[in-house]
Parts: structure tokens; sequence; C-alpha cells
């Protein structure tokens, strides 16, 4: 078949959860004989050259980078919130360059699919509709309301207000793409569900997010045990507000029963106040580390406290799939369908939180069991190229 692949940044680097999703399943496409097209937005953010791009890469799929600034700027967000219906963050995604670009490629390509990754690329499907007759394929990250409503009940003040009306505007905004696509790919049956409830009624094919086991290769060599560890982009909100709420909830009473217990903290992007509020007693901030598998590989307990957010959080199936044992939120485990005490630990509070560290590191057996189970879970249900073909057979059912 031959796919064309619609995203709203570049998927190389491949550091963030959206990026591994997209080029993951570019990869499994690739290696299942498939030609891969990739369109992606080539932001102010997330820019890079296309000779940044290995070879190797490339050997995937081709890619076709686009100039669209999408900067985000409070005097464009302030003039949105009151001349405005649309959300702010969609309407920095919406370029005429863009746009022409995709029906340039259109024209001169004939496409069996053409798959958009996430809601900010569906503005577009008018643009598709009227240049090409591929089948267009909604596939859903993740529920992005739900992301910036679970963040507002985290927020106080302006604040508060200003992400509860972007909830509603996204909210909205989601509704109005519901059906205007062939096919929606949801990553987890949970997003499926809720998309369903918003009026989806198109065939829909569960397909999440695969991990490639000739990659993420558990090695326990260099392991320094027992060590607590988080890795994600601190960037992010979700992951800054899970490890506030950690450290100030939970790390004072582990270091009082383990005063030598570090907790290794890295990422990409921390702004300055971020990095401040980390400068506590064994707590060693890291930053981007060059190789996140080896590093994750040298730590034992992984920590994910996650209060909002949506969608399903890479870098917990990463972890699981080198053996981590890792102790979350409910929040960090929708969608991935995970046992709690069997493959990964699903706390909801302070005590049970510090409870459980303390179990992972009293109790060997335990910590081994759990790491085990993990690795076992992930190989049983995220391998890439077994994901990919199952969407290609959907894909091949509903073009016939």
């Amino acid at each position: 078949m031959k796919i064309l692949q619609v995203t709203n940044k570049v998927p190389y680097p491949v550091k963030d959860g959206g990026a591994i999703a997209c080029m993951n399943l570019a990869r499994g496409f690739s290696l299942l004989g498939h030609q891969v097209t990739i369109l992606a937005m080539n932001t102010v953010k997330h820019h890079i050259t296309f000779g940044e791009i290995p070879e190797s890469v490339k050997e995937l799929a081709e890619f076709k980078l686009v100039n669209v600034p999408a900067r985000i700027s409070p005097v464009s967000a302030l003039l949105n919130l009151f001349f405005s219906k649309k959300p702010y963050n969609a309407t920095r995604f919406i370029s005429k360059t863009f746009a022409e670009e995709l029906k340039k490629i259109l024209q001169e390509n004939k496409y069996d699919i053409i798959q958009l990754e996430g809601l900010y690329v569906c503005p577009y499907i008018p643009v598709i509709r009227r240049n090409s007759n591929a089948k267009i394929i909604y596939r859903a990250h993740n529920i992005e309301h739900e992301i910036w409503g679970r963040t507002a009940i985290m927020a106080h003040g302006f604040e508060k207000w200003y992400l509860k009306n972007l909830s509603k505007r996204i909210r909205k905004f989601e509704t109005q793409i519901i059906n205007s696509y062939d096919l929606l790919v949801p990553i987890t049956s949970r997003d499926g569900n809720i998309l369903n409830k918003l009026g989806n009624t198109k065939p829909t094919h569960v397909s999440q997010t695969g991990i490639d086991s000739s990659v993420l290769i558990p090695n326990s060599k260099n392991l320094n045990h027992p060590t607590l560890f988080h890795i994600g982009s601190l960037e992010w909100s979700p992951n800054q507000e899970g490890l506030i709420w950690f450290f100030e909830n939970c790390w004072d009473a582990i270091r009082e029963k383990y005063p030598d217990l570090k907790f290794y903290v890295a990422g990409r992007n921390a702004p300055p106040w971020f990095q401040k509020m980390l400068n506590l007693p064994n707590v060693v901030f890291k930053g981007e580390v060059a190789d996140a598998y080896e590093f994750m590989n040298s730590k034992s307990i992984m920590v994910v406290p996650l209060f909002s957010g949506s969608g399903m959080r890479i870098k917990i199936i990463e972890g699981m799939a080198l053996g981590k044992p890792i102790v979350t939120t409910p929040v960090g485990t929708e969608g991935i369908s995970t046992t709690s005490g069997e493959n990964i630990i699903v706390i909801a509070n302070t005590e049970g939180f510090v409870q459980s560290i303390s179990d992972l590191i009293e109790n060997r057996e335990f910590f081994d069991k759990i790491s085990k189970n993990a690795i076992e879970f992930i190989h049983e249900n995220f391998d890439n190229l077994s994901s990919a073909g199952a969407l290609i057979e959907f894909y091949k059912k509903q073009t016939e």
C-alpha cells in the first residue's frame, strides 16, 4: 500500500510520545513492504534540517518537511481568547503554506491511505477530500480536551479559568472533527470509547504504539539498586505537576526510611524554575541524557506520578519493556491494561507510593517478579510489527 502520514511536527529525533507513535508505525509499515511518505510541519520549536535525519531513517520513509512557525505567543493567545471561538492550540497549526504543499503532493501522487497523526492536522481534511480519493484515517494519539481539562484541575486563578475555557473549546473542536474522516484509529480502547461517546460512527481499529524489541533490550549489568528515577519531557506540565506532587508529599517520608537513596530525574527542556525546584537532598537532575535506554537500564525503580494528560504513556511502555518495576497512578496506565501488583504498581495516594517503593527496595523477590512480568506483558501485547500488521489488515478490508 502507498501510505501518507501527516503530522504537525517532524517525528525525528524520536524523543517524545508523539514522535515515537508516528515513527514506530512508519517503521512497521516499511518493514512490512509498504511505501511510506511523511509530510511534517517543521515548526520553530521542533525545527530540524533534512540533513539531520539519518539515512537509516530516510530508508523507512520519504520525508517532506514544510516550515510552519506555530509559535506560542501570549499576545496571539489573548487575541484568540477574546476574538475567536477556535482553540488556540489548533489555530497555531493552520497554515496556507502547508495546505498548498499537501495539495501539491496529493496531485502528484496517488495514495491508498492518508493517516492524520493527531487532532491538529484534521483541519486539512477538506484539502485532502478535494485532491485525493484515498481513505482518510484519524489516528487519535489522545483525547486533547481531556489533557487540558485535567491540567485545569491542578491550576489556580486566571490560569485555571483559561485552561477550562481552552478545554471546552478543544472538546467542541474534537466534536466537529468527528466522522469527517473515513476510519478511526485510536491508540487505546479507552480513547476509542470516549470518541464513540462524542459521536463517532466510523469503522474503528485500536492500534497501540508498538515497541521494537531489537532496540529495547533489558540489561541489568550496570544496575544501581536501589535507585529511583523518572524520565520524560520536563516541559510537559503533567510531568512537572506529578513530580512536584511526589517531592512535596512522598520524598521526605522515603528519605527518612532510606537516607542514602537517590532519585534521578532525566528529561529535556526543563525550565529554570523547575530545575531550581529539583534542588533537593539526594535528587540528581541529569537533564537530557544521550542514551535514554542506557540511563533507564542503569536505574532500578521508575516513578511516574501522573494526574493529568491523556492517551498512552510511551515511557511507561518502554520502562516495562526494559524490566523496570514502575510505581504510577491510575492516569499513568490508562489504555495499557496492566495488572497492579503483577507487572506494575498502580497507586493513587501518598501512603501507597511510599509503601510500594519500600516494598520494591526491601523485597528483591517482589522486585524481580514485577520486572519479569513487565517484560513478558509488553512483548506479548506491544510488538511493533504485529501492531502495524494488524492495522494494515484493517486498512485492506476497508479499501476492498
